[in-house]
């Protein structure tokens, strides 16, 4: 396929973007070690390793391979790196253009992040050259019986885990299309009996079976045929345009409906436990549910959040077996096997702006917020990361030890007529950080957004490293 190239006084506001999307792309780590000089003949040494936090990122900058000792040391090195990077970390903004909100993005390799926006688009940015390369989106078979309203955009991507495919949302939002990678050429579009409202979230329970939830308060799971993707050659028409197949979900499950809530039953974000087989959901009415995830879905439980409001994203880390659900003002740890919750919830203080993208690594969790920053909090520690004292002027030392935030910059934003109508006396707004994933081989950090407000329209998008 050929991808395009792209490259007063205040009335009452509008209602905020109830969009995020978080997860992170992980990778594995090797230390890098630098030898000695000339060895003798006769004895023969280890090459020495140079045990600093500096030589370690340096060796992952370039890639080096694993050369160096012991691994205790290894796993040592990197859990101190993945705890001090995020103070280490430094800002280069994007450029998108007029893309109105990113929702979503994944790491593709070493210098391609895919991302959806709210406008309806898919594309590849590469955070080198900041070129950006629009990809098609699959059209569903015939008008079908329910078409979703346009502008609603592309609200989740993810990769399953031999990197092989990737899922996302059609060009009806309702649908859930997969592409081959590294090529991107469309594979199969899930427009039949499918769900009847935007998907909102999508996970890989395997490298072919992936499951979506959707605004309509139903779960599917979609099995792609192997032989539709395995052939090395695309299918095209006699225009010389990609042919893909046309699919149906295996299971369809619909989330309880609570008595507190029954009409708000939406689900907002997916998060699968591979050690256990366990699909975890989270619905607007407050609630997380979890499901066995087998050829077909079987849900174990329903549990009340402790905060109700917003619960928009959802992330899971194996080597805890916990999962975080963030909220308008809380993090909250749910072990689905412990009666009692023994991790208190943290709280973002941002203002009630949100938690809007959330991800796990070893035992730190970022936050993204409706605020334009970005929180680290040590599950271990149970507190947030803190700034350096040596960070601080001489002159403040209350400053010392304080959270440790990073803000990122000002993005673009459209002065149209609803800005100048409802915000024409402020000058800028904060970008809520709707998705962020990690290359943790590299030590870099895509963030991406946009204005909170829903109908402002801009964008956001930035490389920390």
């Amino acid at each position: 396929m050929s991808p395009q190239q792209t490259g007063s006084r205040k009335r009452k506001a509008p209602a905020l973007e109830a969009t995020a999307a978080g997860s992170s792309s992980q990778g594995s780590a090797a230390a890098a070690a630098d030898g000695d000089g000339p060895l003798p003949p006769k004895k023969q040494k280890r090459p020495a390793a140079r045990r600093s936090l500096l030589h370690y990122l340096k060796g992952r900058e370039v890639g080096a391979r694993g050369r160096a000792g012991l691994p205790g040391f290894e796993g040592e090195l990197r859990g101190y790196a993945v705890q001090k990077l995020p103070e280490l970390l430094r800002e280069r903004e994007l450029a998108l253009g007029t893309l109105n909100k990113v929702f979503a993005s994944q790491w593709l390799n070493a210098r391609q992040v895919v991302c959806g926006t709210k406008c309806n688009t898919l594309f590849v940015v590469d955070v080198q050259s900041g070129q950006i390369t629009r990809i098609p989106l699959m059209r569903d078979r015939g008008p079908g019986p329910a078409r979703a309203q346009p502008s609603c955009g592309i609200h989740a991507i993810q990769l399953n885990p031999s990197k092989t495919l990737l899922a996302t949302g059609g060009e009806n939002p309702n649908s859930l299309a997969v592409y081959q990678l590294p090529t991107l050429d469309p594979v199969c579009l899930g427009d039949r009996h499918g769900h009847k409202d935007w998907i909102f979230a999508i996970a890989w329970m395997s490298d072919t079976v992936a499951v979506s939830g959707s605004r309509d308060g139903t779960v599917a799971l979609w099995r792609m045929d192997p032989d539709v993707f395995s052939g090395s050659i695309a299918w095209h028409n006699d225009a010389g345009l990609p042919v893909y197949a046309h699919i149906r979900p295996r299971d369809v499950e619909a989330i309880p409906r609570a008595s507190t809530n029954p009409g708000n039953r939406k689900v907002r974000a997916l998060a699968f436990s591979g050690k256990n087989q366990e699909l975890g959901a989270v619905s607007l009415d407050g609630y997380f549910h979890l499901w066995k995830a087998r050829s077909t879905l079987s849900r174990l439980l329903s549990i009340r959040l402790p905060y109700c409001r917003e619960n928009v994203c959802l992330t899971y880390c194996d080597e805890l077996s916990l999962f975080a659900v963030g909220s308008q003002s809380h993090v909250s740890f749910l072990d689905p096997r412990q009666r009692q919750q023994n991790i208190r919830p943290l709280c973002s203080r941002e203002g009630g702006t949100g938690v809007r993208s959330l991800s796990f690594y070893q035992h730190i969790i970022t936050v993204g917020t409706g605020q334009g920053s970005l929180l680290f909090y040590d599950i271990r520690a149970q507190k947030f990361l803190e700034e350096r004292a040596s960070a601080s002027p001489p002159s403040s030392p209350g400053l010392a030890g304080r959270k440790l935030k990073l803000t990122c910059g000002r993005g673009w934003l459209n002065h149209d007529d609803l800005w100048v109508n409802y915000f024409g006396g402020i000058g800028e707004f904060p970008n809520a950080l709707y998705t962020h994933c990690y290359n943790w081989p590299e030590m870099k950090l895509f963030v991406a957004g946009g204005p909170l407000p829903s109908g402002l329209h801009g964008n956001y998008a930035g490389l920390w490293s």
